[in-house]
């Protein structure tokens, strides 16, 4: 009976610039009966013709190397296999850029066992997950935290149940024109400018202009009223914006 062939072993290309880190890493690897390094390079640019011509499961690519670096290489070859950098450099904005990039983990010399290589990439080939070193996990973690929350971007016509024009007018005013300046701009009477701002306030329910240009850049409405306020909402200041030169 023909035995039953295992899996195909996973391939690597290593890619350092310091030949001897480099045979250090090949001799770690291969200590692993289901990893097998195709290929080597020493910079960016060798690393990226490697890897077309070798299209290894992997890529471990260190950051600092003469020539082209492993960040501004990172994202071609993570256009053909997966990359995890492997390096001395703990800069968490070095982190963050490789990882940004393109790369699907970051590890650090020093901070992992063989065992815990070797199952860090099976975890990328498998789509298991994304190794990262402490200190790499600490950065991104760092960076997540400084982040400002998203800012909410602007609303379509859609969104607010404008029609195009009604929109454009709109647009218009959050850019700070004027009612005759909208008129000019687009081609129009100011009357009918005046009518579509009356249209969108309508639509809106908002009371202001500043509240109907928040709502187009897809902020709430900053001046809607309390519950105890009780006047109309689109009495006297929709009037008033329709007849207001800004």
């Amino acid at each position: 009976m023909t035995p039953t062939p295992g899996p195909a072993p996973l391939t690597v290309l290593a890619v350092d610039d310091n030949i001897v880190v480099r045979a250090g890493l090949i001799s770690l690897l291969e200590t692993a009966d289901d990893i097998v390094v195709i290929g080597e390079a020493g910079d960016g640019d060798e690393a990226i013709a490697r890897a077309r011509e070798l299209r290894p499961d992997v890529v471990l690519l260190d950051v600092r190397m003469p020539g082209r670096d492993g960040v501004s290489a990172v994202e071609e070859l993570s256009a053909l296999s997966k990359v995890v950098m492997l390096t001395h450099t703990e800069d968490p904005e070095t982190v963050h850029t490789a990882l940004r990039r393109g790369a699907t983990g970051y590890l650090v010399h020093g901070h992992f066992t063989v065992a815990e290589l070797g199952r860090a990439l099976r975890d990328v080939v498998h789509g298991r997950g994304s190794p990262l070193s402490p200190v790499a996990a600490a950065a991104v973690l760092a960076s997540m935290r400084a982040a400002p929350p998203p800012r909410p971007g602007p609303a379509s016509a859609e969104d607010l149940g404008l029609t195009e024009r009604e929109a454009q007018v709109l647009a218009a005013a959050a850019r700070g024109l004027s009612n005759s300046a909208i008129a000019q701009e687009m081609f129009l009477s100011e009357k009918t400018v005046k009518n579509h701002i009356n249209r969108i306030f309508r639509k809106l329910k908002v009371t202001s202009r500043s509240a109907a240009i928040a709502r187009w850049n897809g902020h709430p409405d900053p001046t809607a009223p309390t519950s105890d306020q009780g006047h109309h909402p689109f009495g006297h200041s929709a009037r008033h914006w329709a007849s207001t030169e800004r």
